[in-house]
C-alpha cells in the first residue's frame, strides 16, 4: 500500500495505524491522510487526488482518511456533495473514518456525548494504540483527542469531535511497547494535548500535563520524549520544572496565533499578550539538566479579520524578541471553499495582498532569528538522532535533527562519537 500524509502529527499516528490494520492488509492502492487547515490545503487535496488518478492503474483504489474525509470522527456521508469535482472518481474512492478500530471510535464518541468526565477507560477501549510499522523512526502517540474551545478560525474541532483523554497507564503501555523495539524517540501529540486529563479544553489555567510527563519519565527509559504543539494557557510552573529534564526534548511548540490581545479575543483564545510574554520568558529561563539551549516553535496566523498594522507589528516583535527558532505561519483562511469557519463572516477582513506582504516580512524576520540561534550553537556538543542514512562505496549521507531542532546532515556537522547508522544517537559539533 502506497501512502501520502498531509497535515499534522495526528495524521501520522493514524497513517501508521491504518497501514497496519486488518481492514487494509490485503488492499492494493493509495492511502491518503488529508488536511483541511486552510483553503490552500483543500485545493492541494483536490489537485493531488486528480493527478494521482491519472497515474493509477484502473484496478487500484484510493483510501482517504484525515480531516478531509470525516466529520465527528465518522466517514463523511456527504463527501461527494462537498467535493463534486471528485464525483466521477467515486467508484474508486473509499472514504474512511478516523480510526481503523471503528467500534472503538463509536464507543468513544458515545462516551463523550453522555459522560461529563471524558477520559478513555482502558477496560472499555482496548488496543487504541498502533503497532510500530517502521514508517517513521519515531513513534507518534496520541494522549488526547478533540477540543471544546471552538476558536473562530478552526475547522478541526468540527471534524475531530470533543475533548477526551487516554489514561496515563494506557499511554505508558504504548511507550513501553515501542521502547522494547529499540527505537529511541516518542512524540506526544494531540488536538489539544496540554489539556490532558481535564474535563474540558475550556478548563483553563489548570494542567495535569506535568503529572503525565513525570509518570512517563519515572516508568520508562526511552531516551527522548518530544512534546508536540501546546496551548499556552495550560502551561504551569510544574510544567516548566519537568521541561528541564534531560529526556524531555528541549524544543517547545506553542500555539500562539497572535501577540495582539484584541486579535486573540476575536479568535476566542484564552490568554492575552502579557500571559504569552510571561510564558515565553519562563520557557527561555529554564535551566536544563543537560545545559542544552532551548528552542521555541510558534504557530502564527497572519491577517486575521481586524488585524491592524500595530497588531501585526506586535506579533513581529514576539518573533524578534523571544528567539522563535521555528515558525509555523500561514495567512488567515476563511474557508470560503466548502465548509467554513465563524471568522469568515467577521467584518474587517484583511486584503489578500496585505496578508502576503505581512507573511513575507514575518518569515524574513524568523529566518534572521533562526540563523542567529544556529550561530549561537556553533562548536557546542549536542546529540543527533539519525533518521535517514544512505551509503555507497565512497560516501555516507545522513540527516535529521538535534534535540533542540537544528537540522543536521554531513555538510554542516562534525560527528564526534559513534557510527552513523539509522536510529543511532551521535554526538556532534556544528561546523
Amino acid at each position: 500500500m502506497e501512502y501520502k500524509v498531509f497535515g499534522c502529527k495526528v495524521n501520522k499516528y493514524y497513517t501508521d495505524k491504518w497501514l497496519n490494520s486488518e481492514k487494509l492488509k490485503d488492499e492494493n492502492g493509495l492511502f491518503i491522510a488529508s488536511c483541511v487547515v486552510t483553503d490552500n490545503a483543500k485545493r492541494k487535496w483536490i489537485k493531488f487526488v486528480k493527478d494521482s488518478f491519472k497515474e493509477f492503474s484502473s484496478e487500484k483504489k484510493m483510501f482517504i482518511s484525515g480531516c478531509w474525509a470525516f466529520k465527528d470522527w465518522r466517514a463523511q456521508e456527504d463527501f461527494f456533495e462537498l467535493y463534486p469535482e471528485l464525483d466521477k472518481f467515486k467508484w474508486r474512492i473509499v472514504i474512511l473514518w478516523e480510526d481503523p478500530n471503528e467500534v472503538d471510535t463509536k464507543i468513544a464518541a458515545e462516551k463523550t456525548q453522555t459522560v461529563k468526565q471524558k477520559q478513555i477507560s482502558k477496560a472499555k477501549i482496548q488496543n487504541i494504540g498502533s503497532k510500530f510499522s517502521g514508517i517513521y523512526t519515531k513513534k507518534f502517540i496520541l494522549i488526547q483527542w478533540g477540543c471544546d474551545s471552538f476558536c473562530t478560525f478552526c475547522l478541526t474541532v468540527i471534524k475531530r469531535w470533543r475533548h477526551f483523554s487516554r489514561s496515563k497507564e494506557d499511554i505508558l503501555e504504548e511507550v513501553l511497547d515501542f521502547e522494547k523495539t529499540g527505537w529511541k524517540e516518542v512524540v506526544l501529540t494531540w488536538i489539544n494535548l496540554s489539556a490532558w486529563w481535564l474535563d474540558t479544553t475550556n478548563d483553563i489555567w489548570k494542567s495535569r500535563l506535568a503529572e503525565l510527563l513525570n509518570y512517563l519519565l519515572d516508568n520508562s527509559t526511552i531516551p527522548r520524549i518530544r512534546i508536540s504543539s501546546m496551548w499556552p494557557e495550560f502551561i504551569t510552573e510544574d510544567c516548566f520544572k519537568v521541561f528541564a529534564k534531560t529526556r524531555i526534548y528541549p524544543h517547545f511548540h506553542y500555539s500562539v496565533q497572535s501577540w495582539s490581545t484584541s486579535v486573540l479575543k476575536w479568535m476566542k483564545r484564552h490568554y492575552n499578550w502579557e500571559y504569552m510574554r510571561e510564558t515565553l520568558k519562563k520557557t527561555l529561563a529554564i535551566k536544563r539538566e543537560d545545559w542544552v539551549s532551548i528552542s521555541i516553535w510558534a504557530d502564527i496566523i497572519v491577517g486575521f479579520p481586524g488585524e491592524t498594522d500595530q497588531d501585526y507589528n506586535d506579533t513581529l516583535d514576539l518573533v524578534k524578541n523571544y528567539w522563535i527558532t521555528k515558525l509555523h505561519a500561514f495567512p488567515f483562511s476563511g474557508h470560503d471553499m466548502w465548509e467554513s469557519v465563524p471568522a469568515w463572516d467577521m467584518e474587517n477582513q484583511v486584503d489578500g495582498k496585505v496578508k502576503k506582504v505581512r507573511m513575507q516580512a514575518l518569515l524574513a524576520t524568523w529566518e534572521e532569528t533562526r540563523e542567529a540561534f544556529v550561530e549561537s550553537q556553533k562548536w557546542k556538543q549536542l546529540a543527533v538522532l539519525i533518521e535517514v542514512v544512505k551509503k555507497d562505496w565512497e560516501n555516507i549521507t545522513w540527516k535529521w535533527w538535534t534535540q533542540n531542532y537544528i537540522e543536521a546532515d554531513e555538510t554542516n556537522f562534525e560527528i564526534i562519537s559513534w557510527e552513523v547508522n539509522k536510529n543511532e544517537i551521535v554526538i556532534w559539533k556544528l561546523k
